[in-house]
């Protein structure tokens, strides 16, 4: 999932001055698994800058909604008839909701309200960590199921460096060392003919280096 972090409020305030109506959107999808933009988060915030507003001595309006996705025309169709209203959106999607809304709802400011962090998983409630970084060439067939490129700090495909003791990584000795884990999984699954095999160069160009990404799917197309 895509992992977010609320934005200081500090921060929100700031963005927020000038607009007197304003639109509190919140997301169903990963920003409600992570904490950081459902509509619990929304309905908090919401009363947060009501309150804060109201000490100010301004008259400012804060409606909320939730959507199921923001990232999605057909959840996005929603607003078509409200959205008008509001002088700006705080959205608590992630930056692909809050750039799809923008796209969409071209006269009306969308605003982040989280900070979109990585593709993650939820180790337990309140910890999310780092699995993915959509690089667009899996690899992890052959590193089991373990990937060197959002795990390892210096995105090493084979092998660790040099600077790795003890299974941690030389950045941090709380930072378990990406290939020391591979090399664990290969071995509990009778593999290490794996960690023998080079991987060749890998195609940056699938990643960020080869600019905005898109997938077409001529089958499903309408």
């Amino acid at each position: 999932m895509i992992v977010a972090k609320k934005k200081p409020i500090e921060e929100i305030i700031q963005e927020l001055q000038g607009y007197q109506k304003i639109l509190i959107a919140g997301c169903n999808e990963c920003v409600t698994v992570c904490e950081a933009g459902g509509k619990k988060e929304v309905a908090v915030l919401a009363s947060a800058l009501r309150m804060y507003f109201m000490n100010q001595g301004k008259d400012v309006k804060i409606d909320e909604i939730t959507l199921e996705r923001q990232c999605d025309h057909e959840y996005l169709e929603e607003l078509r008839r409200t959205i008008g209203q509001y002088d700006a959106v705080l959205s608590l999607a992630c930056g692909v909701g809050v750039q799809f809304m923008a796209e969409k709802y071209v006269r009306t400011p969308v605003l982040p309200g989280v900070d979109t962090s990585f593709l993650g998983v939820t180790e337990e409630r309140g910890v999310w960590t780092e699995r993915c970084q959509a690089c667009g060439q899996c690899i992890l067939a052959s590193t089991g199921g373990i990937c060197p490129v959002s795990r390892c700090a210096k995105r090493l495909l084979n092998g660790p460096c040099g600077g790795s003791t003890k299974g941690k990584c030389e950045i941090s000795k709380d930072l378990p060392c990406a290939w020391q884990l591979i090399v664990d999984r290969l071995k509990e699954l009778g593999k290490m003919e794996d960690y023998e095999r080079l991987s060749p160069i890998k195609d940056w160009s699938t990643e960020r280096a080869g600019g905005p990404r898109k997938v077409v799917r001529e089958d499903v197309r309408s």
